[in-house]
């Protein structure tokens, strides 16, 4: 098989395909989604606005957690800690940023 040009009727088929597919929105925000990213999408992150009620029951686990740890001292509690104490922290600060804001 050469690797020459195409007859001309197969390459004006060949364009007119290309064409409808250029104009079908939905296979063009499927094939966009589809990508894998490089980077994660941080701007989820940055615009994570939690609810009192959201602040309030990580603060309720985390501290019943702690005082499991404490106690028991197993490590998958203290890990488990581990694991919610940030989440918590970052929830209770965008919080905090959100209040301040008004």
């Amino acid at each position: 098989m050469t690797t020459g040009r195409l007859p001309d009727h197969e390459q004006r088929i060949l364009d007119e395909v290309e064409r409808a597919l250029r104009r079908d929105r939905r296979l063009d925000r499927r094939l966009r989604t589809g990508r894998l990213r490089r980077r994660p999408d941080l701007s989820r992150v940055t615009h994570y606005r939690p609810h009192v009620l959201t602040v309030s029951l990580l603060l309720a686990v985390s501290i019943a957690l702690l005082v499991t740890g404490i106690v028991t001292s197993r490590p998958a509690v203290i890990w488990t800690f581990a694991a919610v104490w940030p989440l918590t922290l970052f929830a209770v600060f965008r919080l905090v940023c959100r209040w301040t804001e008004r």
